[in-house]
């Protein structure tokens, strides 16, 4: 017989399906920047992974969009506590981008235009968990959440989906982004409540 503890209940939750503990379900798409919206036209927009011995794999905007489009529906969760359920979005596997790359890489470090970074492990980003996405809910992604093109990493709280996504830093070792350096969640597993370093 196992050791049951009087009156434990858990987390509270907001009764809504498939919610992280500690969040509210929101109906609009809050904005949350650190700094000030890039203006990236197409035409010189470009996205780059870069391997742990330098070289280089380079998309424009134009060779991105001829590459095989996916359309995911997914529930995002944002550290600040807001989920928003069943938003579609469209765009590139990230499995379609890596595909190819020679690497011995367990992590990645995403980078963006604005001088944004966070920090993911290689895996996270593959087995059609993570996307570069330039379409929300049927129109082009706006400039204040992330366009032309932000990472979609939806299984993680929302700041590890970098907004102006300009490239892709693969790595041996890990190191952190703008946010984990603030005090972050290195990993941030919504389900986990890995908001902050301790959690």
């Amino acid at each position: 017989m196992g050791i049951v503890t009087p009156g434990f209940q858990g987390r509270p939750r907001s009764g809504a399906p498939n919610l992280p503990p500690g969040q509210y379900l929101t109906p609009d798409f809050p904005v949350l920047s650190a700094g000030p919206t890039p203006k990236v036209p197409r035409e010189t927009w470009e996205f780059v992974i870069s391997t742990e011995t330098g070289m280089e794999y380079r998309w424009s905007w134009d060779e991105m969009m001829a590459l095989p489009q996916e359309t995911p529906t997914v529930d995002i969760h944002c550290v600040t506590r807001w989920s928003k359920l069943g938003t579609t979005w469209q765009g590139v596997s990230l499995d379609a981008l890596l595909d190819g790359i020679d690497t011995a890489a367990d992590y990645a470090l995403a980078h963006s235009y604005g001088d944004y970074s966070t920090n993911l492990p290689l895996d996270d980003l593959r087995d059609g968990q993570a996307w570069l996405v330039h379409t929300y809910d049927g129109d082009d992604l706006p400039a204040e959440h992330g366009g032309p093109a932000r990472l979609l990493v939806p299984h993680l709280y929302f700041w590890k989906s970098a907004k102006w996504v300009r490239g892709i830093r693969l790595m041996v070792e890990d190191n952190p982004g703008f946010w984990e350096t603030a005090g972050y969640h290195d990993y941030g597993d919504p389900w986990r409540e890995q908001r902050y370093q301790g959690d």
